[in-house]
């Protein structure tokens, strides 16, 4: 990633520092006596290269990766300045250099990334199965930001798409489907058989070709279904388009022969946009050699942390080729294997930081998004988040916030003399952690002068007095804020004036929280104790924070290297060349199979061999590691596991007990195993290894007690202005002690290390510091604003660490792996104060039923009581899901002093249909189990008896069943149970820290924060309104299928910044089960309001503060206690957005329907929710086949879905022209169409089929949906909105989805100073979110 912004970095650095001596050990390839051997990592701003001379010194080098007035590229440039240096001979750069003098090079390089995130590929095509044609654009259908109604997502990477009739299907023991014609039969690579329905024509495929080639498209993306598992007519597609004079043909069976077909069609896609420009580089960088390298040994660094021969280097495995070697380095120079300590690497640069963790082995995903591009490739878990160097320093309602937008390194910080803005590193500069005297003079437009800091001071007293104004002008309301202030009776008020240092120290320590978050959630998401890891440091930034960070997480360790600066760089130096092979499986891992396994094991164990030998490898440098990818017989949570350390037996494969490997791991991660359940192999991989780093020994010179400081200076920490002593790196020797405040500088990085602090220098030359423990927090009960930024964090972390022991303890599928549920902490008052993740109908919701118990049985709560609630009058949103609540207790104190509750949908608690969503109740007894204020756990006793004979009660009403699922239901609530036990203990632990006045004054700001933010937004539009219409009054209606009208009238006073939402005039309660209940409402205005104010604020309740809301009781939107309000849930959330942001003129309707979709029998089950057009806006049009507003949810891969249930998807498509037309367009819906091979009942529950998605401000509205069912005899039936039918095999169900209204005349130009939507998106540009953490939370909130 191009965020390699060393910020106490000159552009060049000299010889290995002299307090070290030096001797090496070459190994392998490495072995170059004589010759000089480069590594280099080309960054985004900078280049790194480490070079080992012929002598066996060492020599590091930075330069600007981008300077085209002095060098065409920077890597030549670098080996050839320390040729010349080296050599006393003279290298012209006009003319290519002597590679006679170069052992061995080394490479990792962000031009895969740079390319990916600019869109500057090769122009390609996608070849994809006929019917398929949207398929990557419609992707998983989720949106990856909830809150952003434009939907802004990247763009495919292909400009032309070419549909072959070609189809291929998996075989299926009980298809019903009439034979009408004989077909091929084929094996796949699995063992699984496939019919062959259609064969490819070659012929259709030539001619479709040959236009793509005559209109200039040379590279090629072909993406067949189930072709991971049967390659043939891909291959003979890559065939023919080779000889046809494509330049770059890329199948996806050979890429990534893994199942899903749209991560493997983005993957394929990347490869094809992505290699030729790779390639184009490399030629331009061989050609700055004599002979092009031809007798160098020139390899590359892949995103698996391994290395490959030049030829070799391919777009999808080059996307982190930059961080990776970073990673390497840390891993080999910081574990230490005998002590077994687990590594996390933290890499800050200038745009933001990378976090991974290392324990042994390098950890893995095999699924990634990078750019908003997902890869289906092995790659690092490298964790990115915002908070680099560079990160811009913004106060906003309150609360100080970090990025993501970045200064860049044009123009930078504001320190850097372009005019840049405040940031991260200028928060550092004020507070005397960065020493001017010690940089580079390559600053200002003449890239002549120091740092500057006088701009960074001159701005930061402009912040201050900002800041400080809101602390005078909010001081009355927060002393009349009487939230969290009935257990303490503590001073009220805001801090007095803050100074410029407690200004710029405030952004440091949100920023070290920022950073720690991810840290928590990736060691915690697989249950391991942060504290118990080394924090290994690198990166030019992150010296600075080391300390704070560590001793945030409990951490005693920061180990820094030597070459932390240009740690990536000295990683390829260290890393092993790799060669992986994979291939996709279908087996079930028993006795029956290990015969199969163990063959197709050591066939890829003897390629991976093979390929090493030919790259010049012996045998006694290779070994392999073998990986089954193994989940549990009907789950989806697959580990890809390696037993290596879990010998082989008579019972197992010969490569390894795979069984106890992977059982162990999944109760490590998971906290069960699941006995009796068949384990599934879906993958086998073979990663081979040829060992030919480098190993260096560095001793450095010894020395003894405390050196003396090359100079004092006074550096703000919280204690003020402390001495503080400097030294230089290279001054000091092995065995000297450094107590903090200290500041350790080379040319590469600064270190701070904080008061408590002591740093060692190591016998290799390297800094470790050992971590002091936090001294006690003292803080007072008024408001401090840098703390109120930290209290967010944390109350946010105590929601998220209770999701991970739910998501880590459950069973179900729907929790486990759909991770459809929602953690919260409530304030005494039942108020909600932090809710993770944000699935919007559950925004709000929890809160209601939190405050029902405080009314209902509040006085009889006890410490060990937990209440299960889902009744809709008690604030539930339908019946599956199931709230569990728990009040956490103080001593002294007699009431409960916070609650904590968590929501989970369970797959099935009765009814009259399995899966507990009927899409025809009547009442809510046909819908499931209902739980009003039910003691789930009775002074620490779990109810399992009474919570059984509830959940199978429905039985007793006609036509009904208890749960069909009883076993997850119960072992689903004892992990929500749990959950809500460890949100008890870390809300525990805060009050431990701070103190419960303080913690819950600070749950009252934290209120106060969203209630401004959102009071500030009605303003703003009051403001706006009267000067438009003279009116604080707007009004809208829209009305469901059955006419029934949904009617809101807002009045809003602007000099509070208050409003009324009376939806009174609304219809009555319904017969069927679109009720909503009240809760529904609240969590759509929350998911309305926050989209308005249109920058991220805590969802809280807060929020509603300054809005009232009438819900006539006996209306649709508040219906009788026995109403059905399935449907209320899933299609009148939506109808409720779309009246309340008609009536705010926010944008145009979208499809205003989630589409649910269910079919099943005795043996099986499934549903899902289909997207549609999302709504035209001002400035933008509307994204086509996504989910919008209340929902969120994936879809199944067509390869899955086809896999495991008796159906074939015939048809996944745009609906053209469904989007209304105006001048910005709306999106368009999908098309699905759905073969099914056996008997099934199939359900549908949708809305917008008679009404249509409106348009606003002269734009069209969009199509309504369709369901139609096209029987096997021929007729075709219009099903209507909502129905069940039983299907025979052979029919198809096609459900064409609304399209999204239109929002402006068609007619119309632009208005002055209204963005495009390519500007829009410009100014919205940030870092580039990745890894594991980053994907569970996309996970999350696409439910």
């Amino acid at each position: 990633m191009c965020k390699r912004l060393k910020l106490a970095s000159s552009r060049e650095i000299g010889l290995f520092p002299r307090h070290l001596h030096k001797s090496f050990i070459n190994h392998g390839m490495a072995e170059t006596r004589g010759k000089f051997d480069f590594a280099i990592d080309r960054g985004g701003t900078f280049t790194d290269v480490f070079a080992r001379l012929p002598d066996g010194r060492e020599r590091v080098l930075k330069l600007l990766s981008h300077d085209p007035q002095n060098y065409r590229d920077a890597p030549t440039e670098g080996i050839r300045r320390i040729l010349e240096q080296e050599t006393g001979l003279s290298f012209p750069r006009d003319q290519p250099l002597d590679s006679s003098l170069i052992g061995w090079i080394r490479m990792g390089t962000t031009v895969a990334t740079n390319t990916l995130l600019e869109r500057q590929g090769e122009r390609t095509a996608l070849l994809v199965t006929r019917g398929f044609k949207d398929l990557l654009h419609i992707g998983t259908q989720a949106r990856p930001n909830l809150f952003d109604l434009e939907v802004r997502m990247p763009g495919v990477l292909y400009e032309e798409v070419v549909e072959v009739d070609e189809r291929v299907v998996l075989r299926q023991d009980g298809c019903q489907l009439p034979r009408k014609e004989p077909k091929r039969i084929v094996t796949g690579s699995t063992g699984d058989r496939l019919e062959v329905w259609q064969e490819l024509d070659l012929q259709c495929v030539e001619r479709d070709l040959k236009a793509v080639l005559s209109r200039g498209i040379t590279s090629l993306a072909v993406l067949l279904l189930h072709s991971y598992v049967w390659p043939a007519h891909e291959k003979a597609v890559g065939s023919l388009a080779r000889k046809l004079g494509f330049t770059q043909v890329s199948l996806s069976s050979e890429v990534m022969p893994m199942i899903r077909a749209v991560p493997r069609g983005y993957t394929v896609c990347a490869d094809a946009y992505l290699t030729p420009k790779i390639h184009q580089y490399l030629n331009g960088f061989t050609t700055g050699f004599k002979g092009a390298l031809k007798d160098v040994d020139v390899l590359f660094m892949q995103s698996d942390g391994g290395l490959t021969p030049m030829e070799q280097f391919s777009g999808s495995r080059a996307i982190l080729s930059g961080p990776a070697g970073g990673v390497v380095g840390y891993a080999v120079t910081s574990y230490n294997s005998s002590e077994n300590k687990p590594v996390i690497g933290f890499d800050m640069g200038g745009t933001s930081t990378d976090v991974s963790r290392y324990a042994g082995q390098y950890e893995h995903v095999f699924e990634a998004t990078t750019a908003g591009v997902t890869l289906q490739a092995p790659q690092l878990d490298i964790n990115t988040v915002a908070a680099g160097g560079g990160s811009r320093l913004f106060f906003r309602s309150g609360m100080f916030v970090i990025g993501p937008e970045s200064a860049g390194a044009h123009p930078g910080p504001a320190c850097y003399r372009k005019g840049g803005p405040l940031t991260v590193t200028d928060a550092n500069l004020v507070l005397g952690r960065l020493l001017p005297d010690f940089f580079p003079h390559i600053f200002g437009p003449g890239e002549n002068e120091p740092l500057s800091t006088e701009e960074t001071i001159r701005q930061f007293q402009l912040l201050t007095h900002d800041i400080n104004h809101f602390l005078y002008t909010n001081q009355s309301q927060h002393n009349g804020n009487g939230a969290g202030q009935s257990n303490s009776d503590g001073p009220k008020g805001c801090k007095s004036e803050m100074s410029v240092e407690e200004v710029a120290m405030g952004f440091i320590r949100v920023a070290n929280e920022t950073m720690c978050r991810p840290i928590r959630a990736l060691t915690q998401a697989k249950g391991h104790d942060t504290s118990q890891h080394v924090l290994a440091c690198f990166g030019g930034a992150g010296g600075q924070h080391a300390c704070a960070i560590a001793r945030a997480l409990g951490m005693k360790t920061v180990f820094i290297h030597k070459y932390s600066g240009v740690l990536s760089a000295y990683g390829l130096a260290l890393a092993d060349v790799v060669e992986e092979v994979q291939e996709p499986c279908s087996l079930q891992y028993n006795e029956d199979s290990y015969s199969e396994l163990d063959h197709r094991i050591q066939e890829l164990t003897q390629r991976c061999h093979s390929t090493l030998y030919q790259r010049g490898l012996s045998s006694s440098q290779i070994s392999t590691a073998v990986f089954l990818h193994m989940r549990y017989e009907g789950t989806d949570c697959a580990l890809m596991v390696n037993a290596s350390d879990y010998p082989a037996h008579a019972q197992s494969c010969q490569s390894g007990d795979f069984r106890t490997a992977f059982t162990k791991r999944y109760m490590k991660e998971f906290g069960f195993t699941i006995a009796d359940r068949p384990i599934m192999v879906d993958d086998i991989r073979v990663r081979g290894s040829g060992k030919s780093g480098i190993k260096s020994v560095t001793m450095a010179i010894e020395g003894h007690g405390s050196p003396a400081p090359t100079k004092m200076i006074k550096c703000y920490f919280e204690e003020g202005y402390l001495d503080t002593s400097v030294y230089m790196w290279e001054d000091l020797s092995c065995g000297h002690s450094i107590e903090g405040p200290a500041i350790i500088i080379d040319k590469n990085s600064t270190i701070l290390v904080e008061p408590g602090c002591s740093a060692q220098l190591t016998s290799s030359g390297d800094v470790c510091i050992a971590v002091g423990t936090d001294s006690q927090c003292v803080l007072g009960t008024e408001l401090n604003t840098v703390q109120l930024s930290i209290f967010s964090h944390r109350f946010m972390s105590i929601a998220e660490q209770m999701g991970r022991v739910l998501q880590r303890t459950s069973i179900s599928t729907n929790i486990k792996e759909r991770l459809d549920f929602s953690c919260a902490v409530f304030g005494p008052d039942g108020g909600l104060v932090s809710n993770a993740p944000h699935i919007p109908v559950h925004l709000g919701a929890m809160q209601e039923t939190v405050q029902y118990q405080l009314k209902a049985i509040g006085s009889s709560l006890k410490e060990g009581d937990v209440i299960l609630s889902n009744h809709p009058c008690a604030g539930g949103s339908h019946l599956p899901d199931l709230t569990v609540i728990t009040p956490v207790f103080w001593h002294g104190v007699s009431g409960p002093v916070f609650f904590v509750a968590s929501r989970g949908h369970h797959a099935d608690i009765g009814g009259i249909t399995p899966g507990s969503m009927p899409p025809h109740s009547t009442s809510l007894q046909q819908e499931g189990a209902v739980f009003t204020s039910f003691k789930l756990v009775t002074e620490g006793v779990f109810q399992e008896k009474a919570v059984t004979k509830a959940l199978l009660a429905p039985a007793q009403y006609p036509g009904c069943s208890g749960t069909r699922n009883l076993h997850d239901n119960l072992s689903d609530l004892r992990a929500q149970v749990a959950a809500n036990q460890r949100g008890s203990q870390l809300v525990g632990e805060l009050i431990d820290c701070y103190g419960l006045a303080v913690v819950q004054a600070y749950m009252g700001y934290i209120q106060s924060n969203a209630e401004l933010a959102v009071r500030d937004m009605l303003k703003e539009f009051a403001h706006r309104q009267q000067q438009q219409t003279g009116s604080l009054e707007v009004e809208a209606e829209d009305q469901m299928d059955d006419g029934t009208p949904i009617r809101l009238k807002v009045q809003i006073n602007e000099e509070e910044g208050s409003a009324v939402f009376d939806f009174s005039g609304s219809g009555t309660e319904v017969w069927g089960n679109c009720n909503a209940p009240r809760a529904i409402t609240l969590s759509a205005l929350i998911y309305c309001l926050r989209c308005m104010v249109g920058q991220d604020i805590p969802l809280n309740q807060g929020c509603l503060t300054p809005i009232k809301v009438i819900i006539p009781p006996g209306s649709i939107l508040q219906p009788s206690q026995n109403a059905a309000v399935v449907g209320g849930n899933v299609l009148t959330s939506q109808r409720v957005v779309d009246v309340i942001f008609r009536a705010f003129e926010v944008c145009a309707a979208s499809q205003g329907c989630m589409n649910n979709v269910s079919f099943g029998s005795e043996k099986s089950g499934y549903y899902e929710t289909v997207a549609g057009g999302a709504g035209a806006g001002p400035g933008w049009s509307g994204r086509s086949g996504v989910h919008s507003h209340m929902t969120n949810t994936r879809i199944t891969d067509p390869e899955i879905l086809e896999k495991r249930y008796p159906v074939i998807l015939q048809h996944f498509s745009l609906r053209p022209g469904s989007g209304g037309r105006g001048r910005y367009h709306g999106g368009d819906g999908v098309i699905r169409k759905l073969l099914f091979r056996s008997k099934v009942v199939l359900s549908v529950l949708t809305e917008r089929r008679s009404t249509r998605p409106y348009g606003l401000h002269g734009g069209q509205s969009g199509s309504a949906g369709l369901n139609l069912l096209h029987r096997a005899d021929g007729r075709v039936l219009n099903l209507g909105a909502k129905t069940t039918v039983s299907l025979e095999p052979g029919d198809i169900f096609c459900l064409h989805t609304p399209g999204g209204g239109g929002y402006g005349r068609e007619e119309e130009e632009d208005e002055d100073g209204n963005p495009s939507p390519s500007k829009r998106q410009h100014l919205n540009e940030a870092f580039t979110e990745r890894g594991s953490v980053f994907e569970y939370r996309r996970a999350q909130e696409s439910v």
